[in-house]
């Protein structure tokens, strides 16, 4: 990490405005050869750390744009190294000649997720704050957006360190039996023992189920939409929906493969899957389907298991068999 990188940090497009970061210990020197202050008087290299100033990006006397320049000293940035953040006009032209004449000048183009890297290297941030900054970006709804601003401020991070401290010191304790075991001393209370045992298990398993939870969130909490053929299944997906996502058809069968999109409800991301519908069959495809429906009820949250009232009394008990013991431990709802 000791040459300088550069890259767009903006949306790729045309804008009002985009910024190119600089970072490396010669960002600020190199950007001092390019970069002239609207006074012409003043220096990068002498100004402070997390100052702003307005000038003009040129390259051998030629104008490409009017700028602004924010300047970040190490450690006190973003990577922890010596940063310089251009805000010019946010034409594709302006951009790609900037970043051409910075890489000419010395900058090598960043790799995606670079900057972050550096960031972890530098001790910025931990491996789960890194993750968070991708998750921040990635995310969809206020849930995601909360669960990757909680994550990126250390919340997992603290909670792991907790845990980390508390295992050690349950080994210590162990260890330091198991080294005088023949002496008769007792160096650890064994109802303390037990309890910090019993308090690390539930720590973890709120760990674990925070995990799953968070999972669901990114990803959208999975909803399978399960029932027998022509239930109103692919109806009910589109009208979820809004849209005509699934085929519909009075035919017995029609959808055979799984079939799902995203629906922001509340801020809270749910991925509601369509599913083969279930019956006793002989087709080689649509038995496959069924192997389908059966998966996604397993790995759903929620299962809606939609039942056509004119006819639900005559297949229920085979149903409820296929349904009901792959559902255990989820949300059922019965429609």
């Amino acid at each position: 990490m000791n040459d300088t990188i550069c890259a767009i940090a903006t949306a790729p497009g045309v804008g009002a405005i985009a910024l190119i970061r600089v970072s490396g210990p010669a960002a600020i020197p190199l950007c001092d050869q390019l970069f002239l202050t609207k006074s012409g008087q003043k220096r990068l290299a002498e100004q402070p750390s997390h100052t702003v100033h307005l000038g003009q990006f040129q390259r051998d006397g030629y104008l490409i744009d009017e700028v602004v320049a924010t300047l970040f000293r190490a450690p006190h940035s973003y990577t922890g190294e010596d940063s310089v953040e251009i805000s010019c006009h946010g034409s594709t032209y302006i951009q790609q000649k900037i970043i051409r004449i910075l890489i000419e000048a010395g900058c090598r183009l960043a790799e995606p997720g670079e900057f972050t890297r550096r960031a972890f290297s530098n001790g910025k941030m931990d491996l789960s704050q890194a993750e968070a900054v991708a998750d921040l970006i990635a995310s969809t709804s206020a849930a995601n957006h909360k669960l990757a601003l909680q994550q990126m401020r250390g919340g997992v991070s603290r909670e792991i360190d907790k845990l980390r401290a508390q295992l050690l010191h349950f080994v210590t304790m162990i260890e330091l039996e198991l080294d005088f075991s023949e002496e008769q001393v007792e160096f650890a209370n064994r109802q303390e023992l037990n309890r910090l045992a019993a308090k690390l298990e539930k720590n973890v398993r709120q760990l674990t189920e925070s995990f799953k939870l968070g999972n669901a969130l990114k990803q959208g909490i999975p909803v399978a939409i399960v029932g027998e053929t022509n239930a109103g299944k692919s109806t009910l997906l589109n009208q979820l929906l809004n849209e005509d996502k699934a085929i519909v058809s009075p035919i017995p069968g029609t959808t055979r493969d799984v079939i799902e999109d995203l629906v922001n409800i509340r801020g809270i991301g749910f991925r509601f899957i369509d599913t083969a519908g279930l019956r006793q069959t002989k087709d080689e495809i649509e038995l496959l389907g069924i192997e389908r429906t059966y998966q996604q009820i397993e790995q759903a949250s929620v299962v809606l298991w939609v039942i056509d009232s004119t006819t639900y009394t005559e297949h229920i008990e085979w149903m409820a068999s296929r349904i009901l013991p792959r559902s255990e431990g989820k949300t059922l709802v019965v429609l």
